[in-house]
């Protein structure tokens, strides 16, 4: 993994060393509108993030890549990130504190980690599952080119009745985000 520099943000390889600030931005409230619950405690988010600092499921067969997200003040505002299969596909995730919401730097992170997803690692094809009631997910993830997959797999097994799966494929030809 590296780091990604954006115009506006930097993508910094996620480290147990990041737990402290990153449970402060994650223990905002709003996030947790659309989304399951808040880190328990600064060390269990430290001991996740070592776990993850791997970068590979124990069985070998995911690749974790797992980015922070540092503006230009110094601050980490959120993450990316994407567990890829080793057949071409990701899914991916993010999260940014609610003070950071509609000031295109969610969809500047997101089209970023997509690049270096498509280029250095290959990934032809994305996923992104969200609760059905996070239209502004939903916003980003159409406006990153992404679309809801067919009702035969919005019903797999790992999805909830609440949520719904996006999906976008990238051409070798145009990998860069819409």
């Amino acid at each position: 993994m590296r780091t990604l520099e954006a115009p506006r943000l930097t993508l910094l390889p996620q480290l147990a060393s990041h737990a402290e600030e990153m449970f402060v931005v994650l223990s905002d409230p709003q996030i947790y509108l659309h989304e399951n619950q808040p880190p328990p405690s600064i060390e269990w988010l430290r001991q996740r993030f070592a776990r993850l600092e791997s970068r590979a499921s124990a069985d070998g067969t995911e690749q974790w890549l797992n980015w922070v997200i540092r503006a230009p003040s110094g601050a980490l505002i959120g993450y990316v990130q994407a567990t890829l299969d080793g057949k071409g596909r990701a899914a991916i995730a993010y999260e940014l504190n609610s003070v950071f919401w509609g000031q295109g730097l969610a969809h500047q992170a997101v089209a970023t980690m997509i690049e270096e997803l498509a280029g250095h690692y290959r990934v032809r094809l994305l996923s992104a599952v969200l609760k059905r009631s996070n239209q502004r997910s939903q916003r980003l993830l159409e406006r990153l080119g992404f679309v809801q997959a067919p009702p035969t797999q919005q019903n797999r097994p790992s999805i909830e009745r609440d949520e719904m799966l996006m999906l976008r494929t990238l051409s070798a030809s145009n990998p860069a985000p819409g």
